[in-house]
């Protein structure tokens, strides 16, 4: 793995990690493994305290400030909310310093966020890791691999990739602009997918499934992966058949068994609706009547439906 050193000693720069959550014990204990010394770490809460002593094991506990203050680089793993009032303090109480990297792990902010430190000479650096974390050593190797989502003024992209590289990643770079939009589209797969799934298992266990999870594992894999390979060519079930009966039955069912999955239930199949009118699937007059039953479904209205009604001619698939 590439090493970043100082430039006047060669001595590997050390690291202080403030905030030692999930992502911050992890990321810290994988730097640590590359070479990197971690100076201190801040975590107040016992959890916190707890994932110090199992991930980085001898690692002082110090407070934000003494942390910064003993770190070449600082690695800011605090909730979105928390970064900007953090590294005002910082900047404001004399820890942060010029020619320090002052690194965050934000999906949503990038350079901006960071311009206390950017003003006093330190170098700013924008780092989210695109995976999920546990906060234990499971999460070490899962780092193999995983793209970060960088920003970082020119000068400061090798240092930027080196870091991503001792942590076992990929770099991909990320406008400041569209740091949020980025945040977004891994938001809206990873933490809606976990609703959407956890919903499906809800249905399926209204219905008597005694392993909800089990009876989905293979099905949602496949769907994935097709998804990820074929996008919306991918797409099977009712809604692209065009089979209004199925749909309408879903609904009746749903209302009744498991209304608390009805909202998503319906905001999905609206989308899986307009995509598959869009790529020529289905026909506007089968839409439009699975459109009606969505409606209905939504405002408590009897969910009528006459068959009938020439489609598509999809296959029959799940």
């Amino acid at each position: 793995m590439t090493q970043i050193h100082q430039a006047s000693t060669g001595a590997p720069l050390s690291v202080g990690v403030i905030g030692a959550g999930r992502v911050g014990g992890v990321l810290a204990a994988a730097l640590r493994r590359a070479g990197h010394p971690v100076a201190a770490a801040a975590g107040e809460s016992d959890a916190s305290r707890s994932r110090i002593a199992a991930l980085l094991p001898g690692v002082r506990i110090a407070k934000p400030t003494a942390v910064a203050r003993a770190a070449d680089i600082v690695l800011l793993t605090v909730p979105d909310d928390m970064l900007g009032n953090v590294v005002t303090q910082l900047a404001a109480s004399g820890a942060l310093r010029e020619g320090q990297y002052v690194v965050h792990t934000s999906g949503r902010h990038g350079l901006a966020i960071l311009a206390p430190a950017r003003d006093l000479g330190a170098h700013v650096i924008a780092l989210h890791p695109a995976m999920t974390f546990t906060g234990t050593e499971v999460d070490l190797d899962r780092l193999a691999g995983c793209v970060f989502g960088l920003t970082a003024a020119p000068a400061d992209h090798d240092v930027a990739e080196a870091l991503v590289r001792d942590l076992g990643g990929r770099p991909m770079w990320v406008p400041e602009e569209m740091r949020t939009l980025y945040h977004a589209g891994l938001a809206h797969g990873a933490n809606h997918l976990t609703t959407l799934v956890t919903e499906a298992m809800e249905i399926l266990a209204a219905a008597g499934a005694d392993d909800p999870a089990g009876t989905l594992r293979p099905l949602l894999t496949a769907a994935l992966d097709n998804a990820l390979a074929s996008g919306d060519a991918a797409l099977t079930g009712p809604i692209v058949r065009g089979d209004a009966g199925t749909v309408a039955a879903h609904l009746e069912d749903i209302r009744a068994n498991a209304p608390q999955t009805l909202p998503s239930y319906l905001a999905l199949a609206r989308a899986t609706l307009s995509r598959v009118v869009s790529d020529g699937r289905l026909l506007p007059i089968r839409a439009f009547k699975i459109g009606q039953l969505l409606d209905a479904a939504e405002f408590g209205l009897p969910l009528l439906f006459e068959s009938g009604i020439d489609g598509t001619a999809e296959s029959a698939d799940l």
